[in-house]
């Protein structure tokens, strides 16, 4: 028999869930736009008992959605670009480039969130909705989870300056070749997580979307 410990199944299902974490104190350290909390915790560890008892601040925030528009007969997307305060320091710019992008309100499911954001950031028509992953940002300290899809829409005419005067949104819109955009992004230019994945999945799929025409 092989001395080498067996991996184990990662298909199955999680070995703990959230009975395996005892939640001692939570405290409000903020209340903004978001919330910012200080937990005091416990879990079960991998080989066996109890953590020590731990404190960690947990961003929270709505859950969001990021649609990635794009054309099949033009074979071009459409990205946003704004301000964002996030990456302020940032060494080129904190304006970025991005996928349309809005976070869920109470009663919205993703799919309404991605067809509005589309209309107000955009002002895109979104046609097929094309669900492609769940995913948690950045678990370590923050509890939003993005919902991603692609959006499939007519370019033709879209352009311009968008957004919701209430919400401060200053956006400008471009219609790029598909090319172009895998350009950027392999030069950093796209940097970050929803567009990097959005791309990524188009650069795959993107001939079995246009054998469909």
């Amino acid at each position: 028999m092989s001395d080498v410990q067996r991996a184990p199944d990662l298909a199955a299902a999680a070995p703990f869930t959230r009975a395996d974490v005892e939640l001692l104190e939570r405290r409000c350290l903020h209340q903004g736009f978001f919330r910012l909390e200080a937990l005091q915790l416990r879990h079960r560890l991998f080989e066996g008992g109890w953590s020590g008892t731990m404190t960690r601040e947990v961003h929270r925030r709505h859950d969001a959605v990021g649609v990635l528009l794009y054309d099949v007969e033009r074979d071009a997307v459409v990205l946003v670009e704004q301000f964002r305060a996030g990456a302020l320091e940032d060494p080129v710019s904190p304006w970025k480039l991005e996928v349309v992008a809005g976070l869920v309100e109470e009663g919205e499911s993703p799919a309404e969130v991605a067809r509005r954001e589309a209309v107000e950031e955009a002002g895109a028509r979104v046609g097929e909705l094309i669900p492609l992953h769940t995913y948690y940002p950045s678990p370590g300290a923050c509890d939003e989870r993005v919902t991603l899809f692609c959006g499939l829409v007519d370019s033709e005419g879209l352009g311009g300056v968008h957004g919701l005067d209430e919400e401060h949104e200053d956006i400008r819109v471009h219609v790029l070749p598909f090319a172009r955009a895998w350009e950027l992004l392999q030069a950093g230019r796209l940097d970050n997580a929803m567009c990097l994945i959005a791309l990524q999945w188009l650069a795959v799929e993107r001939a079995s979307l246009r054998a469909r025409r």
